[in-house]
C-alpha cells in the first residue's frame, strides 16, 4: 500500500494544530482528516477508511478518551494515539486501558510525532 492510501485522522479542537498536523503528514503521502471533536471524529470513521487517529484528550462534546472508548466499543481496533496539553500519569493510565496506542505530550515535536506513527502503522499493519 502507498503512503497516500494510508489515512490519518487529526481530531482536535484547536484549528491551527490540526493544520499543523496535517501540514506535517500530507507532504510525506499520508492523506489527512481533520475533526474538531470526538463527535465529528466519530462521524468520520463510520464514512471513511481511517488508519490511525491522532486524538486530543481534551475537546468539547466528546473527548479523545470518550472517543477512543466509543471506538473499542464498537469492535475497532485501529490504533489511536492520545494528545494532551495536561499529561500525567492519571491520563496515561486512562489512555493506556482503553488500549490507545500511545500517549504524547503538547506539545509534540515533529520527530516525536512522526515516530509514533511510523511505529504504529509498523506495527498495526506491519508498514514501513
Amino acid at each position: 500500500m502507498l503512503e497516500q492510501d494510508r489515512s490519518i485522522l487529526i481530531t482536535d479542537d484547536d484549528s491551527g494544530f490540526r493544520e499543523t498536523l496535517s501540514g506535517i503528514f500530507e507532504p510525506l503521502g499520508f492523506r489527512t482528516l481533520l475533526a474538531a471533536d470526538g463527535v465529528e471524529a466519530l462521524d468520520i470513521v463510520r464514512s471513511e477508511r481511517v488508519h490511525l487517529l491522532l486524538l486530543d484528550m481534551h475537546m468539547p462534546r466528546l473527548t479523545g478518551l470518550e472517543t477512543l472508548k466509543q471506538l473499542r466499543a464498537w469492535d475497532i481496533s485501529t490504533p489511536c494515539i492520545m494528545l494532551s496539553a495536561e499529561l500525567d500519569d492519571a491520563i496515561r493510565d486512562a489512555a493506556r486501558r482503553a488500549k490507545a496506542f500511545d500517549v504524547l505530550g503538547k506539545p509534540v515535536s515533529r520527530q516525536d510525532i512522526t515516530d509514533v506513527v511510523a511505529r504504529a502503522f509498523r506495527e498495526a499493519y506491519d508498514w514501513e
